[in-house]
């Protein structure tokens, strides 16, 4: 029986994808390195510390990682974040399963400070019963760390959970942490990249039109 969701943020509940991609190839055109847009688009869902040595080749825990991750979320806070909107029916999707009574859990690898103010961008910050973010998994998405972080917290089994969320890094964590998946297109990825997933939407708002023919209306995860 279905009790409790997981959720994504970047994609999934807020339509901030592009402007991560575009604030790391801001910070990284500051240092000399012209990545293009197309290049760090991809990327965006695993976490920093897979992103910058794969775009750049540069280690988040170097002094030059770390000074470069600190400047990447100034530049997102200053150019971009003001900029952000939730996906549609995101919060209406959020308050539906909460009035349905599911215990919902944030699964992100972004770090705390940034991952409050994206929860707050998608106006979703005060409907969440748990929060898990990069600093509850040693290894971000891809990896399962997050995802098996966010189960826990969540107090059920993950046969018991399915998780939202726009990524083939949201798909491949899931999936490494035994939980359902369930898909949606907002975040810019096509329905054959996100192989794997339980059932696929357009956004937050085609899951509401739809309410009654998903698992959140029969509970059944079979």
């Amino acid at each position: 029986m279905l009790r409790g969701v997981l959720f994504d943020v970047d994609g999934t509940l807020v339509a901030s994808n592009e402007a991560h991609a575009r604030s790391w190839v801001d910070t990284l055109k500051e240092i000399g390195y012209d990545v293009p847009f197309d290049v760090v688009w991809p990327m965006i869902g695993m976490g920093g510390d897979k992103l910058l040595p794969a775009a750049a080749g540069i280690e988040i825990d170097s002094a030059l990682g770390e000074a470069l991750s600190k400047r990447r979320w100034e530049i997102f806070q200053e150019r971009y974040l003001a900029q952000l909107r939730p996906t549609p029916g995101a919060r209406e999707l959020v308050q539906r399963l909460k009035d349905d009574g599911y215990q919902l859990v944030i699964a992100s690898s972004a770090g705390g400070n940034e991952l409050g103010a994206l929860m707050k961008a998608a106006e979703v910050d005060d409907l969440m019963d748990a929060v898990t973010s990069s600093s509850d998994a040693d290894d971000s998405k891809p990896d399962p760390d997050i995802v098996e972080a966010a189960v826990q917290k969540s107090g059920f089994a993950p046969d018991e959970l399915v998780m939202l969320g726009d990524t083939p890094y949201d798909v491949q964590a899931a999936t490494g942490a035994q939980v359902r998946l369930i898909a949606v297109l907002c975040g810019g990825w096509r329905m054959e990249e996100l192989a794997g997933f339980t059932a696929c939407f357009d956004d937050p708002g085609d899951i509401m039109r739809r309410y009654s023919d998903t698992i959140f209306w029969s509970k059944d995860i079979i």
